[in-house]
């Protein structure tokens, strides 16, 4: 396997609880953290929820920015121009921008701020009028999470993209688990191999959207294949919010870019027999035959 450099994606989301001002402090920190992507979210709600579900009470009333789901989402909702914004300021510190799309209307507004990678979330990636929007009237990459997926559904999606050619250039895939947080052995990092192995030659890239606690298994992740390796992304954890309790705060953040890339550096092979940095060590301590 060829180990390329990995890419980390900071998913901001949602978590900038709905001011634009903390969304700018989260791409600076990302940056700070050395991220390359730096991810959020664009949803049409009057069109991704029905009208019962845009008027009911939040789940989790406490992690509401409004009396009903509909308006909670709305709050946390940046419009075109803002997003514009975002990636304008991405684009000075040196950081790419992205975001998910929910819906076929979010998808087309972001394709006119041209990003080079949209995402595509699990819960969305059934909606094959949204990935005809994305597979036929923009030219970036697609991103597309398995979370939830049977594979059957997997299959159908990367056909879907096989159609017009597009797969092997433009289509990346994730190994993901819905859930927040997800428990270390619903994680199945092993997934990623089976993507490997039935979508390797036929996609652009493996990546992993993990939910996990920590940082421990993204190392994993990488030398499995997923070059790709997405994270949500928080200033602290304890903020209002759904998203906070399965993000990292900075401090992990800017340790899961220090260990991916020492990872990186380490996945090779000896160049010759004894190391440069071996022969003074084999010199002076290598048994010898008296």
């Amino acid at each position: 396997m060829n180990y390329e450099k990995p890419k980390v994606i900071a998913e901001i989301g949602c978590n900038h609880k709905g001011e634009f001002d903390i969304a700018i402090e989260l791409l600076d920190l990302a940056k700070l953290c050395g991220a390359d992507v730096a991810k959020f979210q664009k949803r049409n709600n009057k069109e991704l929820l029905t009208e019962e579900q845009y008027n009911a009470p939040h789940p989790n009333p406490r992690n509401s920015y409004g009396d009903t789901y509909g308006a909670h989402r709305e709050y946390l909702e940046f419009d075109v121009e803002q997003h514009r914004g975002l990636k304008t300021h991405c684009e000075k510190i040196g950081l790419e921008y992205s975001t998910s799309v929910w819906d076929t209307t979010s998808a087309r507004e972001m394709i006119t701020i041209d990003p080079s990678l949209l995402k595509v979330p699990s819960a969305c990636n059934n909606n094959f009028e949204m990935l005809k929007v994305l597979r036929d009237e923009y030219n970036g990459e697609v991103h597309l999470s398995f979370g939830m997926t049977t594979k059957e559904e997997e299959a159908k999606v990367v056909e879907f993209f096989e159609e017009t050619d597009q797969a092997k250039d433009r289509l990346v895939i994730y190994s993901c688990t819905s859930g927040y947080p997800v428990p270390f052995e619903d994680v199945c990092l092993l997934e990623i191999k089976r993507l490997h192995e039935t979508y390797g030659d036929r996609v652009k890239m493996i990546g992993f959207s993990g939910h996990h606690l920590g940082i421990a298994i993204d190392n994993a992740a990488y030398t499995l294949g997923a070059f790709w390796v997405e994270r949500h992304f928080t200033k602290d954890r304890t903020w209002k919010g759904t998203d906070h309790a399965a993000s990292l705060e900075p401090a992990g953040l800017r340790k899961l870019c220090r260990d991916l890339n020492a990872t990186h550096k380490a996945l090779t092979y000896k160049q010759e027999d004894i190391l440069g940095i071996e022969q003074v060590q084999r010199d002076k301590l290598k048994y010898k035959k008296v």
